[in-house]
């Protein structure tokens, strides 16, 4: 299977699926997409998922993707999670954008197509988690809200290791001045913002950077896949190119 794979420590696999990755998709749904929610068809989405579990070599139960909302709703999946139905499961992830578990044996992942997604690991207290951060939840600090769930696992930011994988680039996303306003009103600075014309251009890996470096992340352990799905469309999925109506990319981390 293809994969883009990070190195984000022994005894973890760290990754983003790619178009090509597998599956029977169609159109903007191929080929691999492993997200219930986007249209896609039932059958190719239930055999990317087992594609995948295989692939990690854990059961089918133990890869997790919630069902996002660009909110700031982080969910810590520990053991008492699993005794729960799969119906209570599904439940509670919903309207969640990140993920945060010491769980072995257990891939938590999110759902992209040009937003960031962010994964996290501290080994040194063996606590991994992974966030969707669009503009709206990096505008309201969800990589932030992610380190301090993992902080109540006892994990420390100067520990933890970051990896911000394929998603819209500077170059290639354009907003309005409504949203500049609303994030150099929030303190972020100004150089996350590229002043071009007609539009200004927002830089949200600049943005989830600073996010982390002011929570206590040390630079270094920042890692930057530097791949922009707009521009990569062929690879990874692109909703600002391909529609809303499209597949999207699976980010996750497992702690093995």
């Amino acid at each position: 299977m293809h994969l883009l794979e990070y190195p984000l420590g022994n005894g973890v696999r760290a990754f983003s699926t790619l178009r090509n990755s597998g599956g029977s998709g169609k159109g903007t749904y191929a080929a691999f997409n492993i997200t219930p929610y986007c249209g896609d068809h039932p059958t190719n989405v239930v055999q990317c998922r087992k594609a995948l579990s295989a692939e990690l070599g854990i059961a089918e139960d133990r890869l997790l993707l919630p069902h996002q909302t660009h909110g700031t709703r982080v969910l810590t999946i520990d053991s008492d999670f699993f005794r729960r139905s799969p119906e209570a499961r599904t439940t509670a992830m919903e309207a969640c954008d990140a993920l945060v578990t010491r769980e072995r044996g257990v891939c938590i992942g999110v759902s992209t197509a040009d937003c960031v997604p962010l994964l996290l690991h501290d080994p040194a207290q063996g606590v991994a988690a992974a966030v969707h951060a669009g503009w709206r939840g990096m505008l309201a600090r969800i990589p932030q809200h992610a380190l301090a769930a993992m902080a109540e696992l006892g994990s420390d930011p100067r520990d933890v290791r970051a990896v911000i994988g394929p998603s819209i680039s500077v170059d290639s996303f354009e907003v309005g001045e409504e949203v500049v306003d609303a994030f150099l009103a929030e303190g972020f600075p100004p150089a996350i913002v590229r002043p071009t014309a007609p539009r200004p251009h927002l830089d949200l890996w600049a943005a989830c950077t600073f996010l982390l470096e002011t929570q206590g992340v040390a630079l270094h352990n920042i890692r930057i896949a530097g791949i922009d799905t707009y521009t990569t469309d062929d690879t990874f999925f692109s909703a600002r190119r391909l529609g809303i109506a499209s597949g999207r990319i699976f980010t996750g981390i497992l702690m093995q």
